[in-house]
């Protein structure tokens, strides 16, 4: 299963918040609910993210067996 806790915590040691992603990073409510629940994110997501964020993939996702 692919989480997105890392998000979470890379978020808040860049001072960004769901605000930011939603009105500067065009990333929309449905979609920061989806992230939240750990549900399917298309690429063009992730890639928005790291841009946003200036970071890598690992640095917001991991792979967690299950």
């Amino acid at each position: 299963m692919i989480v997105f806790d890392r998000l979470w915590i890379t978020m808040e040691k860049k001072g960004v918040s769901t605000y930011v992603l939603r009105e500067r990073c065009g990333i929309d409510s449905k979609t920061v609910r989806r992230l939240r629940a750990n549900e399917n994110i298309e690429t063009r997501t992730l890639n928005k993210l790291c841009a946003a964020l200036d970071c890598s993939i690992e640095d917001i996702m991991e792979y967690v067996a299950d």
